[in-house]
């Protein structure tokens, strides 16, 4: 796990958007989709329709999309993030 991905699942505990994320880290926008998305691949986040519960298939997550999903860690991510 690289630093950037803890700090990413650091925030991660409870559901965040996209805007949450910048505002939170210090990550340009750019590196933040790619760390997320590398996330998503690795099943350590799970993604969201903003604004609903339903969740996000992992054919249909796209990086221009971001800003319309919400995020939050799952169980291996937490479980990743936990054993630094």
């Amino acid at each position: 796990m690289t630093p950037q991905e803890y700090d990413i699942l650091d925030e991660l505990y409870f559901i965040c958007t996209l805007e949450q994320l910048l505002k939170n880290l210090t990550m340009d926008d750019s590196e933040l989709r790619n760390h997320l998305e590398q996330l998503f691949r690795k099943g350590w986040v799970k993604v969201f329709y903003k604004g609903t519960e339903d969740e996000v298939e992992s054919g249909e997550v796209s990086m221009g999309q971001f800003e319309n999903y919400h995020f939050l860690a799952t169980k291996a991510g937490l479980k990743a993030h936990n054993t630094l």
